[in-house]
């Protein structure tokens, strides 16, 4: 559905990778964008599924653009063809939204593997290593851009049995604030968004046990997270409008982590 102002906070002709664009927040995110005039990579390593948003949103003729890249975020060889696609196809890059990620069964410390642990952190924290040692020689050349992360509100919270959860998470804000300080001079802006569980594909493996009027019992607004409520966040914080905002890790949470 083409929006009213593709030009809002200057998206109009921004360029910009989603990682983990395929589904849930990730596939939200690449649409509010793509409404706005912006021109999106979808990097999933569900290639149907991206490849089918990508085809939608161009048969929609609006301002904005996307096309897919199958890639998997914990390997520096596919960040390097990742942002490679890019730049071939846009002639730069202005955003990153490092959405990829995953839930994890909660469980007793104890009962935590070596592989859980790993996975958990591969895919959250290594990833973010390899996104920063891809793409932030570009935006130092440019002199601007803005590396997003989006994480779940845990990481403020930190709940019991979530260890592999809670370590990746609280790894990837204290980046967040750390690359925020480290290129403030140099135009470029660190952000991250932590919703609170919300109507995703991982929904039912967050929760566990627990059932959903449980949790959302927990939050004062009410409800869980939208898609939609995370995508307009980011495109707000990472636009021009947000431009003395960084090293943020903002709560999109209904007031849950209040």
């Amino acid at each position: 559905m083409r929006v009213s102002s593709p030009v809002l906070g200057g998206w109009l002709k921004r360029r910009v990778i989603v990682t983990g664009g395929a589904s849930g927040f990730g596939e939200a995110t690449v649409r509010w964008m793509a409404n706005r005039g912006a021109k999106v990579v979808i990097a999933d390593l569900n290639e149907e599924r991206g490849k089918d948003i990508a085809n939608s949103i161009n048969q929609e003729k609006l301002e904005g653009s996307a096309f897919f890249v199958k890639a998997d975020v914990t390997q520096s060889t596919s960040w390097s063809s990742l942002v490679k696609s890019a730049l071939d196809e846009f002639g730069g890059l202005d955003v990153l939204i490092n959405n990829a990620g995953g839930s994890y069964v909660n469980k007793p410390s104890l009962e935590v593997t070596e592989p859980d642990f790993d996975k958990c952190i591969n895919l959250n924290v290594r990833s973010l290593f390899h996104s920063v040692e891809a793409t932030m020689p570009h935006f130092l050349s440019q002199k601007q851009g803005t590396p997003w992360r989006i994480d779940m509100s845990n990481d403020i919270l930190f709940p019991a049995f979530s260890l592999n959860a809670d370590a990746a998470k609280a790894a990837v804000n204290a980046a967040t604030k750390s690359l925020a300080v480290e290129y403030a001079t140099s135009g470029v802006r660190v952000n991250a968004v932590c919703p609170v569980a919300g109507h995703t594909p991982s929904l039912k493996t967050f929760l566990g046990k627990n059932s959903e009027a449980a949790f959302r019992a927990t939050v004062p607004m009410g409800r869980l997270t939208q898609p939609e409520d995370v995508a307009s966040a980011i495109g707000w914080l990472a636009s021009d409008e947000a431009k003395f905002i960084t090293g943020v890790c903002l709560e999109v949470d209904g007031g849950r982590c209040v």
